[in-house]
């Protein structure tokens, strides 16, 4: 008689788990744009795949992949989820260039399902709807392995995922990305400008139907929003005006850096090692079309984590 050492076999176990743990994070993220809800929803996960009876299993990355999709639509679908968003609130978690919880991102349409417009646009969609566009988009699964893994047929898979990208497409800025370069340079006229006082310079770096959000540091109770470039010029001056009580607030006087967030330009405030506030910047046209404040601690968990295993480079500003 054999006997199986069950150590060994769940250790081998695990490790299969581990080795796909970066994939289930990055399904469990773009379905649910929170850093925090996606990890949350993988240890969970684990959990179900440690007590499962895993010799039954023939395909386990199909297995995982079933549970993270329903576990984040779960989530979706829990009445908390639903206030939260619909009160106008909620806003994705940033995550910094290299994070692997962004990839895959070998494609344009995997790059894009995880751009913060993006993940904002899929706030459109029904659950079932989100996690169709993203396991095709993203993921590049069939319509008969989504049916699997959502319980629906392969043609409602198939009509889901027509509705979810028109919902996507009606929503799309108009002019394509900027490249990494020009990105920079429009970033850094931004900055100039902002420092500058002088709101015309900023009116024109800004599409003419150009909008601002801002989480007001987590303080406010709905998003705030600007839709005109003359008051987004306005705001944008103010809130890059340093002064005493801003740097009270951020715990020390900030370096302002570069840097790419979710695969857009942005500008990060870090006293010391601490990023406290991120602003990400969407690019049509050669101009600025959507600018975002991101400022709530809890929203910032996880690119501040990254941001301290960063080598930098030298600051736009090296003390604000």
């Amino acid at each position: 008689m054999v006997r199986v050492d069950s150590t060994a076999t769940d250790r081998f176990d695990t490790g299969r788990f581990e080795a796909g743990r970066n994939r289930l994070a990055s399904l469990a993220y773009r379905l649910l744009g929170s850093a925090t809800d996606a990890e949350d929803a993988v240890q969970d996960a684990f959990l179900r795949w440690q007590a499962a009876d895993r010799r039954r299993i023939e395909e386990p990355e199909a297995w995982l992949t079933k549970v993270v999709t329903n576990l984040c639509l779960d989530r979706l679908r829990s009445a908390r989820t639903r206030r939260e968003r619909t009160v106008g609130a909620w806003l994705p978690e940033p995550l910094l260039d290299g994070d692997p919880m962004l990839g895959p991102a070998d494609t344009f349409e995997q790059r894009e399902s995880v751009s913060l417009a993006v993940l904002m646009l899929m706030e459109r969609l029904s659950p079932v709807e989100r996690a169709v566009y993203v396991l095709r988009e993203a993921f590049a699964h069939g319509h008969a392995e989504i049916g699997e893994i959502l319980g629906i047929t392969e043609s409602a898979s198939q009509q889901h995922l027509h509705r979810a990208r028109r919902r996507i497409g009606a929503g799309r800025r108009p002019g394509g990305r900027a490249d990494p370069a020009s990105a920079r340079g429009i970033v850094e006229e931004f900055l100039a400008a902002a420092s500058s006082g002088r709101t015309e310079r900023l009116v024109a770096l800004l599409t003419d139907d150009a909008t601002a959000i801002s989480d007001g540091a987590g303080l406010a109770a709905k998003l705030l929003r600007f839709d005109t470039p003359q008051r987004i010029a306005s705001v944008v001056r103010a809130g890059f005006t340093p002064t005493p009580a801003k740097r009270r607030l951020a715990g020390g006087t900030p370096a302002l850096h570069y840097a790419v967030v979710n695969g857009a330009p942005a500008i990060l405030f870090v006293p010391g090692d601490r990023v406290v506030g991120a602003v990400t910047f969407d690019i049509a046209g050669g101009r600025i079309a959507t600018v975002r404040g991101i400022a709530a601690p809890a929203r910032l968990v996880r690119l501040a984590g990254a941001w301290r295993q960063h080598e930098p480079e030298a600051p736009l500003v090296a003390e604000w």
